[in-house]
């Protein structure tokens, strides 16, 4: 039996839990520096696949492919460009195989570190690098695409409607906010959340909201400023487990499972619609989230 489309489910009321972070789960597999991440869904299948399952024994109903970077603009770094396709169906089969049949896949499009600004792509070279990786993870088995960790407006517009326009993927599509010294919440564009959000619904995304660059509390603001101007949106939250600690030279994401699932009432009441994690979460992470999302009654709720 098909599975129903994502936003039907949030249509009636029910709250998602999505997954955790990628990038720091393949490094403590043994992915090594200067290696393409995205390659592993060749080489490593099993090994992504145990990612996908690990996520989804925690509770996760969906989860994200090993495709953040793998268009064809961030594959030529590693002289992968022309197996875009290959590398993308692989990194959706992992997941939809770790998935099953009853969980969601919502594959993984990241930003391609091309500048139209810059004038160092066109928007045809960039909407038809789009195309070909929403393709390839359509055909191996994802349901939705999830347009991360934009900055840009034209940049993600153009991801929104390659997938829209040459697949039948739903589109969510998330950017990423830094607080500013006013205490406002701006892209590394400028980009307000009001201004990010309707560009992407105008372009035809079907579920919007933000990912990475804070932890749930500040999390909490920028849903409460999305849901003020868009009432009737479907908001999913990437949340990083805290902001950034470095220790002896590393990065470290302070926030324990514990302290995320404490903020997982406060986001959902402010309008979230699908809660996950970012950097530095783990399935423990979303083990801890599932709980406290499963337990959840809003504010006004009667029972």
């Amino acid at each position: 039996m098909a599975r129903q489309k994502i936003i039907d489910v949030l249509k009636i009321g029910k709250i998602l839990v999505s997954d955790g972070a990628w990038g720091t789960f393949l490094y403590q597999k043994g992915l090594n520096a200067g290696e393409c991440p995205d390659a592993w869904s060749l080489t490593h299948f099993d090994v992504v696949k145990d990612i996908a399952r690990s996520y989804i024994d925690a509770g996760s109903d969906m989860v994200e492919t090993n495709s953040f970077g793998a268009n064809r603009f961030k594959l030529e770094h590693f002289g992968l460009q022309d197996k875009v396709a290959e590398i993308n169906e692989a990194a959706a089969r992992a997941s939809r195989e770790a998935a099953g049949n009853d969980r969601y896949v919502i594959a993984s499009i990241g930003p391609t570190g091309k500048m139209l600004l810059m004038g160092d792509v066109t928007e045809e070279a960039l909407y038809d690098c789009f195309r070909e990786q929403a393709m390839a993870l359509e055909k191996g088995g994802a349901d939705a695409v999830c347009i991360e960790t934009m900055s840009d407006a034209d940049e993600a517009v153009l991801a929104i409607k390659a997938a829209k326009a040459n697949t039948g993927l739903e589109v969510i599509a998330t950017f990423t906010f830094d607080q500013t010294p006013q205490g406002e919440y701006r892209t590394m564009m400028g980009l307000s959340p009001s201004d990010a959000m309707r560009a992407a619904l105008d372009a035809g995304a079907d579920i919007i909201g933000t990912n990475c660059g804070n932890g749930m509390e500040r999390m909490i603001d920028i849903v409460k400023e999305i849901r003020a101007d868009f009432p009737e949106a479907y908001i999913l939250v990437h949340a990083n487990a805290g902001l950034p600690v470095l220790v002896n030279g590393v990065d470290t994401f302070p926030e324990t499972p514990e302290i995320m699932a404490s903020f997982v009432p406060t986001l959902l009441n402010a309008g979230a619609n699908i809660i996950g994690g970012c950097c530095g979460t783990t399935p423990e992470h979303i083990r801890a989230i599932t709980v406290g999302a499963k337990c959840f009654r809003p504010v006004n709720s009667e029972q």
